[in-house]
């Protein structure tokens, strides 16, 4: 993988979380019937019928809410009118399936092709940022670098910046341990390639669980006295994780589960590619 990234191009507009919601809607209940033509049983069976037509819409818009906003469970169910518990539910039950993550590798899929690239990479950008967490959160713990009390993300990102794996730890988890369910991901993937991170991942250790997975996992600095310093392709994670700052519900974390935390940083980056793929100029959509 080059450096260069030729993005594919869309129409000019300033960000704005609220716009093309409707294009991740969309993209949500494509994928839920893909999943039921696949046996996957993306609604079961109860005393209550399943929500369909424009209630389904309004909960998947509801757990859309949710990331962007920051939102409490019972707060959105008021507004929307859904019982809190049966939002909470749909979102447990389409995070047990795997709903968001096949939806993301779909979409991350198509938007390779479309900028003209191969649909999977041949390596990788490594990373990870703390963030503050509720006492209430799965894991707690403290980055002493950072002075943060919470949890740990870890990406491995292509080099668009959209990820191919996802884990989280307490924040006092050092980089070099928990990158490796992350490359345990990529190599369960068929990912075979070079992960790129920056000097925090160093190491034999680390190095020798790579090379068993059959990732090479390469060091590289990215600053000097203190100065960020672009890297070839290693800065787009940095842009990864400043693009889902802007979803409040990653800033601060109250999940108490880690799937849950995961599944929501799969929904931010589910709403960013919708909405790039919403839109493409006509002329990348018909060449």
């Amino acid at each position: 993988m080059g450096t260069a990234v030729k993005t594919a191009r869309t129409s000019p507009a300033s960000w704005d979380a609220f716009s093309d919601v409707d294009a991740f809607v969309d993209e949500v209940l494509a994928e839920l019937g893909a999943m039921e033509a696949d046996g996957a049983k993306p609604t079961r069976s109860g005393p209550k019928p399943a929500l369909t037509g424009t209630a389904l819409r309004k909960a998947i818009m509801a757990v859309w809410c949710l990331c962007v906003c920051g939102m409490q469970w019972r707060a959105i169910g008021q507004l929307c009118d859904i019982p809190f518990s049966t939002l909470f539910t749909l979102f447990s039950r389409w995070t047990r399936l795997g709903l968001w993550r096949r939806l993301l590798d779909r979409l991350r899929r198509t938007w390779r092709l479309v900028c003209d690239d191969a649909a999977e990479p041949t390596a990788v950008v490594i990373d990870s940022r703390s963030c503050c967490s509720a006492p209430s959160c799965f894991g707690r713990g403290f980055d002493g670098g950072k002075k943060i009390n919470g949890v740990k993300v870890h990406l491995g990102v292509d080099k668009y910046g959209i990820p191919l794996a996802i884990d989280v730890s307490p924040a006092n988890v050092h980089d070099t341990r928990g990158i490796v369910p992350v490359l345990r991901e990529l190599s369960g993937k068929g990912f075979r390639g070079s992960a790129l991170g920056d000097l925090g991942y160093r190491g034999k250790r680390l190095a020798k669980a790579g090379q068993k997975l059959g990732i090479t996992v390469k060091a590289i600095a990215r600053g000097r006295d203190g100065k960020f310093l672009p890297a070839g392709i290693c800065w787009v994670v940095e842009r990864s994780f400043s693009w889902i700052a802007n979803y409040r519900r990653l800033n601060t974390i109250f999940d108490r589960t880690k799937e849950h935390l995961v599944a929501f940083i799969e929904i931010a980056f589910v709403s960013i590619l919708s909405r790039r793929l919403n839109r493409l100029v006509a002329s990348e959509i018909s060449a």
